[in-house]
This record gives C-alpha cells, structure tokens and sequence, in this order.
C-alpha cells in the first residue's frame, strides 16, 4: 500500500504525544501502549528519572520478550516438524503414504 492510505495517529508514550504515521490507527496505538507500559514498569523499578534511561531499560525489556518468545517459536517450531516426521515414518510403515 502506498503513502494514500497512511494517516496520522496520534499516540501518548510515557507521557509525552507523538504522531505516528502508518495504516493501521489500532495496531499503532497497541504499540504505543506497549511501549508506554513497559516505560512506566521500567520506572517503577529505578530510581532515575532521566526518560532517556528508562526507555533504554523499556527497550531492553522488549527486546528480551521479544528474544524468548522467538527462541520458544523456534523450539515449538523444531517439535512439530520432528512429531510430523515421526508420523510420516509411522504412516510409511503401515503402508498408508500414497493415495
């Protein structure tokens, strides 16, 4: 899709507004509300009030979700296709692989 069919959404983030630019009003401002959450956690749990640090720490955050989550996308991604070969093995066996 081109540039016609982005608009302005306009977001709050650990208290300060920004507008976004992009397709998806909804998906932007569940983005922005993540990130305003994990700030807001992040300052809960240190005493700077440098906002630049707390969205380091925020940042950090994310990306450690965002990392386990992939590596248990990888591991479950790894168990489906060794249980799919498994299967397929079994079904040789009994003779049920073609039509």
């Amino acid at each position: 899709m081109g540039e016609a069919s982005e608009r302005i959404t306009r977001v709050t983030i650990f208290n300060r507004s920004y507008d976004l630019l992009g397709e998806d009003a909804e998906y932007l401002l569940e983005l922005a509300g993540l990130v305003d959450r994990k700030m807001s956690e992040a300052s809960e749990l240190t005493p700077t009030v440098d906002s630049v640090k707390i969205a380091i720490l925020a940042a950090l955050n994310i990306a450690d979700d965002y990392l386990s989550t992939r590596g248990e996308l990888e591991r479950l991604e790894k168990d489906v296709s060794e249980r799919a070969e498994r299967m397929l093995v079994r079904l040789r066996d009994i003779g049920m692989d073609s039509p």
